[in-house]
């Protein structure tokens, strides 16, 4: 059986224009997301406390270690960290050397999408769109200049589709145990999520591939051998490493990988099973925590709207319903097409992983951060382009003027929807969008009247479709350019404009909470006395955020006990009383809180506490209570802004 190649239109020979027009989006990316880029200073201090440990020390750049005595690594692999560890290593660390490679990983994925839109449709012009499109979304505007490992796994997970692109023409298995291989680093970067494209990338192959159903099936089976290489190194890697000799896999329940990835970075967090622990810091009787407001990045609930409402509408739902919109159109332009046909395996490729990717995170019950939704960005900015190339190579038709309008209205209705949500900010944008989209989509009709449609010159569709491109592409756009300037910190950065300060009986409790959050200002005192200690580490406290704040603050090693959430059973009372006997940490620290007394629902029992004694007064969130009462019953505190500091060089009591 002969089976000819799949013949991909050929795009015309590069003019001097297009090479300058490649530079330009290129440049301009590159321009955007590196200005200004230290406005985020450390970015999420838990990531990049582990970067700094990765710039000292080699074991912990090879383990993702949080700080440099190897102690507990951060909750996730470690190929993020390897680039901005590198990076400080390479350059000294500091927000720049640590986020600039960050932002230039945006350039790289901008190119690939031309790259890939590129070679499917034979235009240039449609890559440029599918860059541009990828961009000015959002989500990407905020995470490709911030130091979570979201920016390199999707980077990863687009250069795996990249990969199938070019082995679609003639079948080539080298280039599809490439994109193998960019999976399999995707997996190092983020587990599972890194995976999530897979279901769309090895059925187009399958099916698309222009050689015999065998030779395709073995052809898929190497690559996935190439990503279990790719990948498995580094699992085989923390099994062969001594235990006692490594730093703990935070996030684990037994210290191995698999569990991480099966279990709190895996199917945990789609049953809404993670970060419970044993639920250590609930408030003490007789008070109760009032809704604390104010901005986040964290999605709505579960269910089919969560992709357009919420924090999560305004980063990546702009252009979303033209997306789907798009990619129904090419199926629908392509139905009779062969089944090699480069626009419907692109379609299908990019329309799938929208698919996948999108069910997965409207049904995830758990933890949902609005920003994992950057591993869409991609497929939405394909299937755009795609559908725009396919209106617009049929725009002579009814079909090409019906589907750009149907374009049109999707993404300028939509953009007017959430513009609409934050109706304060730029109020004049939402209705020139608006006004925008519905000239264009009634010019489009227009044109399908056979009266109109004889008198219509030839470049008036051509300009109708180009003026709805940039309406439904003004949205998305500004609150891109509105989020670039913002300084971006913690663990739930958002989009758009500067947020107002939330106001109300919780606000008072923000500050005090500092120390337990990890993101406050650490009192100068206590970073001297971190900084003058000799011991392994300078200090223990409950969490990775908290720890992370001091190791930045002091440039000193600390121990996150519990990992992320205090649930990682990790060090044990013994364990700890062999690190205060062996002289290997000064300090123990623990968070201290005075509590509103507008939360007090009930008055306290006379005998709970010393009337007049603010010291008896505190909570101490604590995870490992065993520990804190065992200190505190041995050792004397001193008490510096919001923080119980216990000397565990001085003689025991």
């Amino acid at each position: 059986m002969t089976v000819t190649a799949t013949v991909f239109p050929e795009p015309p020979p590069a003019r001097r224009r297009d090479r300058l027009a490649l530079a330009a989006l290129l440049g301009v990316t590159a321009a955007a997301y590196l200005w200004n880029i230290g406005v985020n200073g450390m970015g999420n201090g838990f990531y990049a406390a582990a970067a700094w440990a990765g710039s000292r020390n080699w074991e912990s750049l090879l383990f993702g270690s949080l700080d440099p005595g190897n102690f507990i690594t951060v909750d996730k692999p470690p190929v993020s960290q390897w680039v901005m560890g590198l990076s400080g290593q390479l350059f000294g660390f500091g927000s720049a050397s640590m986020l600039a490679p960050q932002a230039l990983m945006a350039v790289a994925t901008v190119a690939l999408l031309y790259g890939m839109v590129t070679r499917v449709t034979g235009a240039r012009g449609a890559g440029l769109l599918a860059g541009l499109v990828f961009a000015v979304t959002p989500v990407a505007a905020l995470m490709f200049r911030f130091d979570n490992p979201d920016a390199v796994m999707v980077l990863l997970m687009t250069a795996g589709a990249y990969c199938v692109v070019r082995a679609l023409p003639r079948a080539d298995v080298r280039w599809l145990a490439a994109a193998g291989v960019a999976l399999g680093f995707a997996f190092l970067a983020k587990m599972l999520e890194g995976l999530m494209v897979l279901p769309a990338l090895a059925p187009v192959y399958l099916l698309a591939a222009p050689t015999t159903l065998g030779k395709r099936l073995l052809h898929l089976l190497t690559a996935a051998a190439a990503l279990v290489v790719s990948a498995g190194w580094y699992v085989l890697l923390t099994m062969l490493w001594p235990v006692s000799e490594r730093p703990y896999l935070a996030g684990s329940r037994n210290n191995t990988f698999m569990d991480l990835v099966l279990g709190y970075n895996g199917f945990e967090r789609i049953l809404g099973r993670s970060h419970q622990g044993r639920r250590p810091f609930e408030l003490p009787a007789g008070y109760e925590m009032p809704h604390l407001g104010g901005p986040g990045g964290f999605g709505s609930g579960a269910g089919p709207t969560r992709l357009f409402t919420g924090e999560i509408g305004f980063e990546i739902s702009w252009l979303l319903p033209a997306a789907v919109v798009a990619f129904g159109l090419v199926l629908v332009s392509r139905g009779r097409s062969p089944r090699t046909d480069p626009m419907r395996c692109a379609a299908l490729l990019f329309g799938l992983w929208l698919l996948v990717d999108g069910v997965a995170f409207a049904t995830m019950r758990g933890g949902m951060h609005a920003y994992y939704t950057l591993a869409i960005a991609p497929a939405v900015a394909g299937c755009f382009a795609l559908g725009v190339h396919e209106v617009w190579q049929r725009r002579g038709t009814a079909f090409g003027r019906t589907g750009g309008a149907a374009l049109v209205l999707a993404g300028g209705v939509w953009a007017f929807v959430v513009l609409q949500r934050n109706a304060g900010w730029q109020p004049w944008l939402r209705w020139v969008v608006l006004v925008a989209a519905v000239a264009v989509v009634l010019g489009l009709l227009t044109t399908l009247v056979p009266v109109a449609a004889r008198r219509v010159p030839r470049g008036v569709v051509a300009m109708l479709l180009a003026g709805g491109v940039i309406a439904s592409l003004a949205g998305s756009t500004a609150y891109a350019a509105a989020t670039l300037p913002q300084s971006h910190t913690g663990g739930s950065p958002s989009v758009g404009p500067a947020h107002a300060e939330s106001s109300g009986a919780a606000s008072p409790f923000r500050g005090a909470m500092s120390a337990f959050r990890g993101d406050g200002d650490t009192d100068p005192r206590l970073i001297a006395m971190l900084r003058a200690t000799t011991t392994q580490w300078s200090a223990a406290i409950d969490r990775s955020s908290p720890a992370a704040g001091l190791e930045l603050a002091s440039r000193t090693a600390v121990i996150a006990l519990g990992g992320f959430t205090s649930a990682d059973p990790v060090p044990t009372l013994p364990q700890f009383q062999d690190l205060v006997r062996e002289h290997r940490v000064t300090y123990y620290l623990a968070p201290e809180v005075r509590l509103p007394d507008s939360w007090r629902t009930a008055p306290p029992p006379e005998s709970s506490v010393t009337q007049g004694d603010p010291v008896a007064e505190l909570w101490h969130p604590v995870g490992d209570t065993d520990i804190y009462n065992w200190v505190s019953q041995h050792y004397t505190a001193q008490h510096m802004n919001g923080l119980a500091v216990y000397d565990l060089t001085a003689a025991p009591h």
